[in-house]
């Protein structure tokens, strides 16, 4: 084993220290802000963000570190497996704004720090126009951050898709689309033609937040999470986040009219943070942790919130803890028809309540702008126009204001390129349980709430190698194969034809 390397490599990791407390000191107060800091106080928040953040840019273009992290990077003999990838994560990380200055730096993080407040205060007024000078400002900051890398990409949005996704692209993505669109437009209009008497008269009762939080507990509680590090917390745009698989936050959004949108939002962020909580030991102690991409994420999301929460087999099993929970307000409904209306189709405009069918074609609308906006084919005055043309294309709707259109998504404070994520997240999950049920009867072990053998599988396949694989390897080890949308529209092909009888 080479002796120096391994000696670099723990002086590297001494530093790191300091930088991820200061990246979690960052984190925190960004978690503050968007949880429990009053209207008038956001904007001093994203001030000291951006301070911090300062700070953090300096120790993390220290002298000592980058030449110890270049060092390793080129020569990473004596290092494990999961030491190489580490060091791969940081210089990644670190290439990205190696050639910001400090200045440039501080006037990027500043902005996007900013821009949430200015988010918030202009969705609650459904105005575009109080948010635009803010958008242009981050889209310009984004293409001279692209400017400054020492890497070329093919377009501007090329880069920011290959910052959430390795190795993603616009051609890929391109392809992708198309494939989906190819077959779940088509499905929608069969099931227009073909609508299902499906009762739906229920799902707005009210349901009080003291009985939805309890709920949300016990969700995240059935899905395998440790209450001990875990924190549940709402806010305007629910999220999950972690400062190490110990202190790991959900939030969500209660509605007392929209009790069921509260089980599906909470399913969903409990599945990011079973994976923050269940990275192997190795990973997290050599500084390798959370680097897995936002579309593996999501996978998990997206498979315990519609895979597993919106089956026939989940609904079996939660339905007596519901009529416990809320008394006699569903009393006069079934099983079935629960079934029934957590599957209905029914385009909206909002991307967080839409069905699962129809969800990918919300990430489509914002692929396409978020594409044309960064890579200057449309301006920001062009982008209310343009998705709500989109929803008139695509979903049949039209947008009454922008508070419901461009600005419902947090992910344009500076986000861009995440959104293809979730619908790459969708297809990786349906992959994935055709994979898991060569070994399991997952509906089997679902319909009697015994989710602990699932979540043992996902640990062992699939949290165990995913910061540590590119998304093609880690789909292919787990699968046996890249990517593969077909398994996502057999999966909606089967389902709903079966609930609307297309057959």
């Amino acid at each position: 084993m080479d002796i120096g390397n391994q000696q670099k490599l723990q002086r590297l990791y001494s530093l790191l220290e300091e930088i991820e407390a200061y990246s979690r000191s960052i984190g925190k107060l960004h978690f503050d802000m968007e949880c429990c800091a009053p209207e008038e106080g956001m904007e001093k928040a994203g001030e000291d963000m951006a301070v911090l953040g300062k700070q953090l840019h300096k120790l993390t273009h220290a002298e000592e570190y980058t030449s110890l992290l270049e060092q390793l990077h080129e020569n990473h003999a004596g290092l494990t497996p999961v030491q190489r990838q580490a060091v791969e994560h940081l210089f990644d990380d670190y290439s990205r704004t190696r050639n910001f200055t400090p200045e440039f730096a501080f006037e990027m993080d500043s902005a996007f720090k900013k821009a949430y407040g200015r988010w918030l205060a202009a969705k609650k007024q459904g105005d575009f126009s109080l948010y635009r000078d803010t958008m242009a400002e981050l889209i310009q900051l984004t293409r001279r951050s692209i400017d400054l890398r020492d890497r070329r990409y093919a377009s501007y949005y090329d880069a920011c898709l290959d910052d959430y996704e390795k190795d993603s692209s616009c051609r890929q993505l391109d392809s992708f689309f198309s494939a989906l669109r190819g077959r779940i437009v088509p499905l929608l209009e069969l099931i227009r033609q073909r609508p299902a008497n499906i009762r739906t008269d229920f799902l707005s009762r009210e349901v009080p937040v003291p009985a939805q939080e309890e709920c949300s507990r016990w969700l995240l509680q059935q899905e395998g999470l440790r209450s001990s590090a875990l924190v549940l917390m709402t806010t305007e745009h629910p999220f999950t986040t972690n400062f190490g698989p110990g202190d790991v936050r959900v939030t969500t959004h209660y509605y007392p009219e929209s009790f069921i949108s509260n089980i599906f939002t909470t399913l969903h962020e409990g599945g990011h943070a079973l994976f923050m909580q269940n990275e192997p030991e190795e990973v997290v102690r050599e500084h390798c942790s959370d680097n897995m991409s936002n579309a593996m994420h999501e996978t998990i999301s997206r498979f315990y919130e519609n895979i597993i929460g919106r089956s026939r087999a989940f609904i079996h099993f939660i339905y007596p803890k519901l009529l416990e929970l809320t008394g006699d307000t569903f009393k006069d409904v079934s099983e079935e028809e629960l079934y029934r209306a957590v599957n209905l189709v029914q385009p909206g405009l909002i991307r967080i309540e839409a069905d699962e069918l129809t969800y990918s074609l919300h990430i489509m609308v914002r692929y396409e702008l978020e594409k044309a906006f960064i890579n200057g084919d449309i301006s920001p005055d062009d982008i209310p126009a343009a998705w709500a043309k989109r929803y008139r294309d695509y979903l049949g709707l039209e947008v009454p204001d922008d508070g419901v259109g461009c600005l419902q998504d947090v992910h344009w404070t500076g986000m861009f390129g995440y959104f293809p994520s979730y619908a790459l997240g969708n297809a990786y999950s349906a992959q994935i349980l055709a994979a898991m049920q060569r070994e399991l009867d997952v509906f089997g072990l679902v319909a009697k709430g015994e989710l602990a053998p699932i979540a043992s599988w996902l640990r062992e396949k699939v949290f165990s190698i995913a910061s540590t694989s590119t998304p093609d390897q880690w789909i292919r080890a787990i699968t046996g194969e890249s990517l593969n949308p077909d398994y996502y529209l057999d999966y909606l092909q089967e389902k709903y034809s079966q609930l609307y009888q297309l057959d």
